[in-house]
């Protein structure tokens, strides 16, 4: 393997910290080439001074010497006093910091002083002593990356969770954990995969060895969605249980359920079932990171293939079966296709009846008056003449 070097950093938001004073620190997910990603933390001031160094190291590509050569983006300095608003004001100048700064030549992009200082340091992996009154508040920035201050989520107070099972990690990302320990939760990822800080531990772990303190967590889930979203599989896979589906890579299929587990309830034609969310993709979207994280990690195991897990909760957690994904399912899609398309006496398809249901004998179409007079002796026709005759007279 190379020289190690950083393939992307992403800014993710800021934390406001009390101890010893109240301060700001900045999380960024450094992504280097191996696949692996680290969270590093690091004040204003400290990114001020790396850039200082920078400039120092390349005057030319700073613009030291001709203004015109400047290609080491600028950075404003660290005001008098930073409070919370400019901290949020700054993330969008860092996020185009970061970028302008993986885009400049290998020399500068790649040289140690850059390498060193968003490598991981002991401060990044000892959480802050929280005190009973303060703990320290965390504001994300908005999924889409834009910059936009009125949209940065906070403050947040990291939901806690609890792992039902012993988790062994399989990469330097990932954090093992023992059943009964507590984490709090960073980031919840589409593909099941959370990252998690536990004292003097972060990492990735999946969400399906995780449960909420205070209620089952299916309550967290959206709703089913029958009219299904259309995605493009990245990868095959083949069905390991019952309740999954097999499918090529490059099948067009419609989402119909997305579990927080990275497991979700899929559509192909009339049959549904469970499929990992990392091998999915919206079409037109680019394929490259999806691909890196599936080499690094792959897909989360399911809950229901955990040994030994143990839920501290009353009540279980209920989930729906893949019978009511295709019943549901084979209603909505009858609702859609219409009874235009079906014809006004058209015979009922198989998809639309309930599965169990016992099939109904045809009913023959009931002859016409005509019909039934031609059938019957020549008595007959005299009985019902007069009986007609006399109902007539009658009224």
């Amino acid at each position: 393997m190379g020289d190690a070097f950083i393939r992307h950093i992403a800014l993710l938001g800021f934390e406001k910290r009390f101890l010893p004073s109240q301060h700001y620190v900045y999380m960024f997910l450094v992504k280097w080439q191996d696949l692996s990603e680290k969270v590093v933390y690091r004040r204003f001031t400290e990114i001020y001074e790396f850039h200082k160094a920078l400039k120092e190291m390349f005057p030319i590509e700073a613009g030291e010497i001709n203004p015109e050569n400047r290609i080491i983006p600028h950075l404003p300095a660290p005001r008098w006093f930073d409070g919370q608003r400019a901290a949020e004001s700054r993330q969008g100048t860092l996020t185009e910091y970061c970028s302008a700064l993986m885009g400049l030549p290998a020399k500068i992009s790649r040289c140690p002083h850059l390498l060193d200082f968003f490598k991981v340091r002991p401060d990044d992996l000892k959480l802050p002593a929280d005190s009973q009154a303060k703990k320290p508040e965390t504001y994300l920035m908005p999924k889409d990356g834009k910059s936009n201050a009125a949209d940065i989520t906070g403050p947040i107070i990291l939901q806690t969770y609890r792992a039902i099972a012993d988790y062994e990690k399989s990469s330097g990302s990932e954090m093992a954990l023992a059943a009964g320990d507590v984490v709090d939760v960073v980031e919840k990822s589409e593909s099941g995969w959370w990252f998690c800080q536990m004292k003097t531990k972060r990492g990735w772990v999946p969400a399906s060895f995780l449960e909420p303190l205070d209620s089952p967590d299916e309550a967290e889930e959206p709703e089913p969605n029958y009219a299904g979203e259309p995605y493009v599989t990245i990868k095959a896979y083949s069905a390991v249980e019952e309740d999954e589906m097999s499918l090529l890579e490059g099948e067009t299929i419609e989402v119909i359920h997305k579990l927080l587990d990275g497991w979700w309830v899929v559509r192909k034609d009339d049959v549904t079932g469970y499929f990992p969310s990392m091998y999915l993709q919206k079409s037109g979207q680019d394929l490259t990171q999806a691909q890196r994280q599936i080499k690094s990690r792959g897909a989360p195991p399911r809950r229901s293939s955990i040994r030994n897990a143990h839920s501290i909760h009353q009540r279980s957690r209920k989930r729906l079966s893949q019978d009511t994904y295709r019943r549901n399912s084979v209603r909505y899609l009858r609702q859609r296709r219409g009874p235009a398309q079906l014809g006004p006496q058209s015979p009922p398809s198989p998809l639309q009846e309930e599965p169990g249901a016992k099939p109904q004998p045809a009913v023959p179409p009931r002859p016409s008056a005509d019909v039934i007079l031609h059938r019957c002796s020549e008595s007959t026709k005299r009985k019902l003449a007069s009986a007609v005759g006399g109902q007539g007279a009658a009224s």
